[in-house]
């Protein structure tokens, strides 16, 4: 039975198609988003013999579709809804369903030849193509030959058919022939050519990208979209994705979607992609896509400083971060120092912040630092902070400043402690030994000073401490001697109590309780200078006085260390005559001496000279000094000079030594006596006469010439000045100073007598 379908009219053409551009536009339009319905046919050939029923069904991805079907034949929609259309005539078949997009085309034809070639349908890219001839008696066929373009590739002998691998569109023509045996012999048939109606298996793939207009250092997903037949579902598909002519990514990949951690702007270019079955059978690409990535400018350049607070300390890391609060893509971070051209770093990096270091920092590095930030837009700058740095103190150095060169109790010394490196304010400590002595603030840095009043604790070592809160810095001790003026001396005279004689030792010891050493102390007889004695160590010293001479008068001594003279008090002394009886056993040895000597006649007008004379003259004295750890002795040993002519005579003993000398002129023999050396300037009584085998030694004395008038004693007394006596010496003999100049006096002459 043929079907037939309502003839149109001449003014329905033009309404019809504008319905058709109505209708099939938005296939068209989601034709790359939905997926393609697809026909089957049953029997699944597309040539058939006329007058034969062949049933398409229209199905889609949710098969079998449930209404609203659109049928359309040679491009005309039919009234037929249903799912599924049987038809006899030949021509071009399509449909569509609520879900899909327009099926491709099947053409199916109908034929009244007696030999047909048929091919499968539906054929989709890839698959196997199955061909049979068919004959319209086939019991009369016994040899079926096929061509492909004209060229013969295969023959059978039965009623089956022929597979032909991996069938693509390439519009090949295929027909088959036969030789048909009857009654009147034996014929060629030959089939009406066949093209292969190919389904695509999937459509060329779209290349999409999420977001479309992305912002640069945002991510992207690229997906290569295209679909598969639902009854191709368990095909498997494979994707490549490219930009430019780069592959991106791990080449081929089951997925088809492509993520981009972050896109810039220099990759704002075209992009595509590649799908392909796993057998390599089918391969298939997109248009390419043209993307375009938006830069954001920088914006909020911020500089931040570690340590905290920019406050750093010589030889500290300084890092200075650069950071921006928006800012897409490749942005270049500079850094630099106010007042200062050359630019301390600059870095290039896609990233929203930056670090500069500078290692050990030092004091010229202290200043107002910013930074800037720019992604081609031009730069943006930040606020401006401020770095300190901060110097420890350097080790300090003490200085002791005294009004003279030698610091004196009751001098007020001034300690200047100073460190030359080092960020104000410093505290500078100052200490004695271990005990603190005070503190000064320097707001400006550098030196410092206090003042200190010397007392006698005050020697011993000073040291001071700078401290400007970065660690305390000691310096070098510093040694101080106090020198200590020596206190009032005290004399004493040992042994004490009682009543020296002519023949004692007197000991003169002076002691100054205060004073630092060493301390020279003199000793006075009434403003004569006796002798000294140095202590190298402090405490005392003493001077022993051999008493040959009359010791009555004042006593003094005096201290000094260099600091001036301090006198004692005066200390009287009464000197007793001794009585004849104790000068007798020398008497006696004297004139015993004599008389073996002279003669008897002498010997009797020598003891009646002394017996009628009164006895004159004085005892000299010598003396030795003595201190604690040093000796002093000075003294002059005679010996009897040779005896010779006496003649009384005024002589002038030693005038170069500057002592006061007594001379008795007489007749002696055999005697020795003990003069004090001249050059201590005492007071010396000498006693000279008529004597035999005796020794004197007078250093620079004159010549004394003698002629012997008898037994007559005469006095010469030399007063001379001390020029070499410091001024202290002078200042404790002040109060009874005589002139400079020499002066004799004559003293009464007095006789001479000599006891046996």
């Amino acid at each position: 039975m043929r079907q037939t379908f309502p003839a149109l009219s001449k003014g329905q053409v033009p309404m019809l198609l504008w319905l058709l551009l109505l209708i099939l536009a938005p296939g068209r339009e989601q034709s790359e988003l939905a997926p393609k319905a697809f026909i089957r046919l049953t029997p699944p050939w597309s040539t058939n013999f006329k007058g034969k029923t062949v049933t398409l069904t229209c199905e889609d991805s949710h098969s079998p579709a449930q209404g609203g079907i659109s049928w359309y034949y040679d491009d005309i929609l039919l009234k037929k809804k249903s799912g599924k259309l049987q038809i006899r005539n030949s021509g071009y078949y399509k449909c569509k369903t609520p879900g899909s997009s327009l099926s491709d085309p099947v053409h199916v034809e109908f034929l009244s030849d007696w030999l047909i070639l048929q091919a499968s349908l539906p054929v989709f890219e890839g698959d196997d193509v199955y061909l049979r001839c068919q004959g319209w008696k086939e019991e009369d066929i016994t040899k079926k030959i096929y061509y492909k373009d004209g060229e013969k590739f295969a023959v059978t002998y039965d009623s089956g058919f022929i597979r032909l691998n991996s069938a693509s569109t390439n519009n090949s023509k295929y027909h088959c022939t036969t030789y048909v045996e009857g009654l009147f012999g034996m014929w060629k048939e030959s089939s009406k050519a066949l093209r292969i109606q190919v389904q695509e298996l999937f459509p060329p793939p779209v290349l999409t990208a999420s977001p479309s207009q992305p912002i640069e250092g945002s991510p992207v997903t690229l997906k290569c979209e295209t679909w598969l037949p639902p009854q191709k579902s368990d095909t498997q598909l494979q994707f490549c994705f490219f930009s430019g002519d780069q592959a991106l990514g791990s080449d081929w990949r089951s997925s088809s979607e492509l993520q981009i951690p972050a896109i810039w702007s220099e990759d704002s270019r075209s992009y595509w992609c590649q799908a392909k079955t796993v057998t390599h059978s089918v391969m298939k690409r997109s248009l390419k896509s043209q993307i375009h990535v938006h830069r954001v400018p920088v914006s909020d350049v911020n500089l931040e400083i570690q340590p905290p607070g920019g406050k750093l300390i010589e030889g500290d890391n300084l890092v200075l971060t650069c950071s921006v609060a928006r800012g897409t893509g490749t942005i270049t971070f500079s850094w630099h120092r106010e007042g200062t051209i050359r630019i301390l770093g600059r870095k290039t990096q896609r990233s929203l912040s930056a670090e500069f270091q500078i290692p050990t920092v030092k004091e010229s590095d202290a200043g107002r630092y910013y930074c800037a930030a720019d992604n081609i837009h031009g730069p943006i700058l930040s606020t401006l902070i401020t770095v300190t740095v901060r110097i420890p103190v350097s080790r300090p150095v003490l200085t002791i400043r005294a009004p003279r060169a030698q610091a004196v109790v009751g001098d007020v010394v001034e300690l200047r402690c100073e460190a030359w490196r080092g960020s104000p304010p410093i505290l500078y400590q100052f200490y004695h030994e271990d005990a603190t002595l005070g503190s000064s603030s320097a707001p400006s840095g550098r030196a410092a000073s206090f003042d200190l009043s010397l007392t006698a604790d005050h020697s011993g070592n000073y040291s001071c401490e700078a401290d400007n809160g970065l660690g305390a810095q000691h310096s070098d001790r510093v040694t101080l001697n106090v020198t200590v003026p020596v206190s009032r001396p005290v004399l004493t005279l040992n042994p004490a109590g009682t009543q020296p004689v002519v023949g004692d030792v007197l000991e003169l010891r002076c002691e100054a309780q205060r004073g630092s050493p060493p301390i020279l102390y003199w000793f006075y007889h009434d403003n004569v200078t006796l002798g000294k004695s140095l202590a190298p160590f402090g405490g005392g010293a003493s001077f022993n006085l051999s008493l040959m001479a009359q010791p009555s008068g004042n006593y003094s001594c005096g201290a000094d260390n260099g600091l001036g003279i301090q006198c004692s008090e005066v200390v009287m002394l009464n000197f007793t005559v001794p009585s004849r009886s104790k000068i007798t056993p020398v008497t006696v040895g004297v004139i015993l001496g004599l008389l073996s000597i002279l003669g008897l006649a002498a010997t009797a007008a020598l003891v009646c000279k002394f017996r009628t004379q009164k006895k004159s003259g004085g005892i000299s004295a010598t003396g030795t000094a003595r201190s604690f750890g040093t000796e002093t002795q000075e003294s002059t040993h005679f010996e009897p000079p040779a005896l010779m002519e006496l003649q009384p005579v005024y002589s002038n003993v030693n005038p170069g030594d500057r002592d006061l000398v007594y001379t008795l002129v007489g007749s002696i023999q055999h005697t020795k006596e003990h003069l004090v050396n001249p050059g201590d300037r005492d007071l010396v009584y000498t006693l000279v006469g008529s004597i035999q085998h005796t020794k004197e030694h007078l250093a620079n004395s004159p010549r004394l010439h003698w002629k012997h008038k008898g037994p007559t004693v005469i006095y010469s007394e030399v007063k001379k000045t001390h020029p070499d006596d410091s001024a202290g010496q002078a200042s404790c003999r002040g109060w009874a100073h005589e002139d400079a100049t020499e002066s004799y006096e004559n003293v009464p002459s007095t006789s001479l007598a000599l006891y046996h």
